[in-house]
């Protein structure tokens, strides 16, 4: 990999010990265009009181191929390719930096960047990974992991994949909790989520709702089995009431008020998308959990909200202890 720095910019970044000043990670596109992740960013930073760094992974197969043959020249013209890129990185940094971001900027040549984001990880404390969500043909995502599902499944800090910048600073937050299972690391994990959404939402001056949708024809399928006799409405009527009782006792812990609780029965998919469209929420907070087999084939909720969720998501992965 040739990694390229602009000059004395990236020595207090990376290498420097664990305990220095979390900052906040952009992943900025190859093609040299200012997306919505660009804005996202800077809001985030000045909100949250955070140093941004802006990195883009640049990777030819072209010239790779070519530099075989011919490496002088080759490296020459990726050199020449490099400092045009550093360049426009550059003057986006200069853009953050003047409405007040504390921003640094590189560009790195690597074939597989997943890898390269997790050397950032390990060499940086970062808060937050900032990124565009890229759309995927879907013959492609069933053979092949793009980056943003990489990220969604693996990667151990929250990842927030941007869709539109219609308001930088995000206005609305709307977290997403599962509470259909009771293991004691299933609790945490909500109280995590929600404490993620509560905190966003303050730094932001944001409207925080809180969602869980409760498909309960899931649960007594999976529970009963397919060849079960009809649902009793006795047993309907308990499984409604512990949820019910799961969610409230979540949302009380979190300070959330009444009014901005919501518990919905249906497919969550579906639900999830109408509710962040009616209620024109700019960010959906939610944990993802790897998952391995058939599961990582057909993806999860988070990255089925992914392709069709109305808004931005953030992602969080449970704490580890």
């Amino acid at each position: 990999n040739l990694k390229t720095y602009p000059p004395n910019q990236m020595a207090a970044c990376r290498g420097a010990p664990m305990s220095q000043t979390q900052r906040l990670l952009l992943i900025a596109p190859s093609s040299m265009t200012r997306t919505p992740a660009f804005d996202r960013a800077a809001a985030l930073a000045r909100a949250m009181q955070l140093p941004l760094h802006i990195v883009a992974f640049d990777y030819l197969q072209a010239l790779a191929i070519a530099g075989l043959f011919a490496p002088e020249q080759i490296n020459r013209a990726r050199e020449g390719y490099l400092d045009t890129h550093r360049h426009w990185l550059a003057e986006q940094a200069e853009v953050m930096r003047q409405r007040g971001v504390e921003v640094t900027s590189e560009v790195v040549w690597v074939h597989h960047p997943y890898e390269e984001i997790l050397h950032f990880v390990n060499e940086m404390s970062l808060a937050l990974i900032i990124k565009d969500a890229e759309e995927e043909p879907a013959l492609k995502r069933v053979f092949f992991t793009p980056l943003d599902w990489q990220l969604l499944r693996d990667c151990p800090v929250p990842v927030h994949l941007v869709t539109d910048s219609r308001h930088p600073l995000p206005r609305k937050v709307l977290a997403i909790v599962d509470v259909l299972r009771s293991e004691d690391q299933d609790q945490i994990f909500n109280d995590q989520i929600v404490e993620a959404a509560v905190k966003l939402a303050a730094q932001c001056q944001a409207q925080l709702e809180l969602l869980h949708v409760y498909d309960w024809a899931a649960v007594y399928a999976k529970d009963m089995g397919f060849g079960a006799v009809p649902l009793a409405a006795g047993l309907y009527e308990s499984l409604n009431e512990a949820q019910h009782e799961a969610f409230a006792a979540l949302a009380e812990r979190q300070g959330i008020p009444v009014e901005h609780r919501h518990f919905i029965e249906g497919t969550p998919l579906f639900n999830i998308c109408d509710f962040a469209r009616d209620h024109q929420i700019d960010i959906i907070v939610m944990g993802t959990v790897q998952h391995w087999g058939l599961n990582k084939l057909l993806g999860t909720t988070a990255e089925s909200l992914l392709h069709h969720a109305p808004c931005s998501m953030w992602a969080i992965k449970p704490t580890r202890s």
